[in-house]
């Protein structure tokens, strides 16, 4: 389950937005947003913050017959927030907005989510011209996933990918530093992040990264999202470290990286603790299908080789640990080597480990040194053949 398959914007709502308050209707009103969205009447319009605890109700309107519409309602600070239109997932629009504004947007029904025209904010024009580019870049690439059919490699593929998203990011950059505290930034700064790992990742990102996030912590000195930004930026740099030390280690003797995560009871593991076995370190998560339909292969292999010196080491991507724990119950993971630091896709360990997708897999010899990776179903079951 590769999470670059989600939606870029959507993903950004869920990371960078500050919590709304849901009593907003109590507060004195301090912004509008205000416009026209054509074939967008009589529909319900909603101002929504992210939070750990799920989506939160800031304001709602409804479009009149003709698609104009008034919105208004009050925000704490400074927070990216998705405005959303009707009841399904694909009208949705990022928007930073601040106490204070007034917005207009003007767009259209079928072009809402991809072709918005925002002004009244120093964020407006950038907004929507990245907007645009971002959907050209999503159109070729479904375009190329069309008319593909097998005929390229993965190597090829990705390739396409990088040449159609360098517009985005080349626009992204620009406009960063041409301002470096606009709150537009909070969605450009993910053209710094290694979307493809840190292997094909430009590591003079990382020093506009620190100019970005240093300006903008100037602009917004008391901002909750100048501190994310803050933290985010310490992340890339901590996972970049981590990753010159994995290749170096992988140079020098092709030893794992240490792990050391508690387990569902809270107890430190260490995968050191594990030389003198045959390991599997199998990164999945609760809510990945892929993970949990090759797990009963896993349980399968796990009690086959178990008397030879084998087991799994197991790494959750999980956010909580009801669920985490919930679905080692509920697939039957017996093996007692089970942690996370739940996190998520913000765990450096996908970094340290070069994935970006999972099930992802590695397995190591009795020394900890890697024979094989991102084995599964029978190409996991024939590896432990031959050297079990």
């Amino acid at each position: 389950m590769n999470w670059k398959n989600s939606s870029i914007l959507l993903f950004l709502i869920a990371l960078l937005a500050s919590c709304g308050n849901n009593e907003s209707d109590q507060l004195e009103n301090n912004f509008t947003i205000s416009g026209k969205i054509e074939g967008g009447g009589s529909k319900r319009m909603y101002l929504e913050a992210m939070s750990a605890d799920g989506t939160i109700d800031v304001a709602q309107t409804e479009t009149n017959a003709d698609g104009t519409f008034k919105l208004v309602g009050n925000v704490p600070e400074l927070g990216i927030y998705q405005l959303r239109l009707g009841e399904d997932e694909y009208h949705i629009l990022p928007l930073p907005l601040s106490p204070g504004e007034n917005i207009k947007l003007e767009t259209s029904y079928d072009e809402y989510s991809v072709l918005p025209k925002f002004s009244g904010a120093s964020w407006a024009k950038p907004l929507n011209k990245y907007m645009s580019i971002f959907n050209t870049f999503a159109e070729k690439q479904s375009q190329l996933a069309r008319e593909n059919n097998g005929q390229m490699t993965e190597e090829q593929m990705l390739e396409k990918y990088i040449e159609f998203r360098k517009p985005l990011d080349e626009f992204a950059k620009e406009q960063m530093l041409k301002d470096l505290g606009n709150p537009v930034n909070l969605l450009l700064v993910t053209s710094l992040s290694p979307s493809l790992g840190f292997p094909k990742w430009d590591p003079s990102n990382l020093e506009l990264y620190e100019k970005v996030k240093n300006g903008f912590i100037t602009a917004h000195p008391n901002s909750v999202l100048a501190d994310n930004m803050n933290e985010q930026y310490e992340q890339l740099r901590m996972g970049y470290e981590q990753f010159l030390a994995y290749e170096k280690t992988q140079n020098e003797s092709n030893t794992s990286p240490e792990i050391a995560l508690k387990n569902p009871e809270g107890k430190l593991i260490k995968l050191s603790d594990l030389r003198g076995k045959f390991v599997l370190i199998d990164f999945w998560a609760s809510w990945c299908g892929p993970c949990r339909r090759e797990n009963p292969n896993v349980v399968r292999l796990y009690n086959k080789y178990k008397s030879k010196d084998f087991t799994v080491f197991s790494v959750s991507l999980d956010q909580t640990a009801e669920a985490w724990k919930g679905a080692i119950l509920a697939d039957g993971l017996i093996w007692p080597y089970h942690v996370s630091d739940l996190k998520a896709w913000d765990t450096p360990l996908t970094q340290v480990y070069g994935f970006n997708s999972i099930p992802h897999t590695v397995l190591l010899d009795k020394q900890g040194k890697v024979i094989a990776r991102n084995l599964r179903g029978e190409s996991l079951e024939q590896k432990l053949k031959e050297i079990l």
